[in-house]
């Protein structure tokens, strides 16, 4: 038993260097040169924890220089333009509205659209064009884009599917999946492109969820009551006030944060909710706040995930989240 768990010890070890090297993230994270470059995809009008994971990146720009976040909509939150919109009001209130780039991307799957890629206008362009242009600009260069999926895979897999080329451009960490029991909300919305990512020869990592689990992002709990005592006046105050998505007028992330808590459905004693997406982006910025593992890609079938142990091709899963220190890295950001 000792010896099998210094050996995953060391294992763990090599693959965070790797992470480590491929971000580019050398020894001084904070100077402006060294930042790991990140795109952010996400379907920012489905729940509360896309809103939480776009205020934590923003509020560490020493550790991520921020090219642009694309939006996706998933079956909760509305189209296209309703993601938009929240992605905007975050912005705001961080008064980043003017300085970060925000592109629409697919409100359908990639199944539908990959083959009208060559057709002007077809769902999603503005973003897949978004990100092939600055995966483009790290060709040569011995760091990667990563992109940090937080919604569907559909915009990140038609980027790969118009230009192949970007592929050893980039690293895609993706929040999503209960592996390997089946299901999960943004691997549903769209299996096309998951299973797409997974034949592809890409980078890919996989933030897992794992509905009920300790093992999985799941376990980013936060309650209400925390929320309520912690929270308020949290965040920059904003030069423009915002009109949230459920009324009220908001000047700081904070106060707009309870007002989501208080307005989306609470489970246990007391009222909890999870921040699931909180964690993709947290273990971009420091790798030792979960485990990650290699293994050979599987297959998401229509009865779930199918194992394929004799694949060359392997993918990294990300498990067993350090809760504390991933919520209080935001609390801590926060209050900057």
């Amino acid at each position: 038993m000792e010896t099998r768990n210094l050996l995953t010890s060391i294992t763990r070890f090599f693959i965070v260097i790797f992470l480590l090297m491929s971000a580019g993230c050398k020894t001084d994270p904070g100077s402006p040169d060294q930042r790991i470059p990140v795109i952010l995809d996400t379907d920012a009008n489905n729940e509360l924890d896309d809103q939480h994971a776009i205020a934590y990146m923003l509020q560490n720009q020493e550790a991520f220089d921020i090219l642009g976040i694309t939006v996706n909509s998933t079956q909760n939150g509305g189209y296209i333009e309703d993601h938009y919109r929240e992605a905007m009001r975050i912005l705001t209130l961080f008064n980043q509205e003017d300085n970060i780039i925000v592109r629409r991307g697919a409100d359908t799957t990639f199944a539908e659209i990959r083959e009208h890629l060559d057709t002007p206008g077809y769902d999603g362009e503005e973003a897949v064009d978004f990100i092939i242009a600055e995966a483009g600009k790290f060709t040569g260069s011995e760091e990667q884009l990563v992109l940090i999926s937080i919604g569907k895979l559909t915009n990140i897999a038609l980027a790969l599917e118009k230009e192949p080329a970007i592929a050893d451009n980039i690293r895609v960490v993706w929040l999503g999946s209960n592996y390997p029991e089946p299901g999960e909300y943004n691997l549903e919305n769209d299996t096309s492109a998951l299973n797409y990512m997974l034949e592809k020869e890409v980078h890919f990592e996989i933030v897992t969820v794992s509905y009920g689990r300790k093992t999985g992002t799941s376990d980013l709990v936060v309650s209400l009551p925390e929320i309520d005592s912690v929270m308020p006046g949290l965040g920059p105050q904003s030069e423009t006030a915002i009109t949230g998505r459920h009324g009220g007028t908001y000047s700081n992330f904070g106060d707009y944060a309870v007002n989501l808590f208080h307005h989306i459905d609470l489970y246990g004693d007391p009222p909890s909710r999870s921040l699931f997406d909180l964690g993709a982006v947290a273990i971009v910025k420091n790798p030792e706040w979960a485990v990650p593992r290699s293994v050979p890609a599987p297959f998401y079938g229509a009865g779930g995930w199918v194992d394929r142990p004799g694949n060359e091709r392997e993918i990294i899963l990300w498990e067993h989240f350090d809760r504390d220190s991933i919520v209080n890295d935001l609390y801590r950001s926060l209050g900057k």
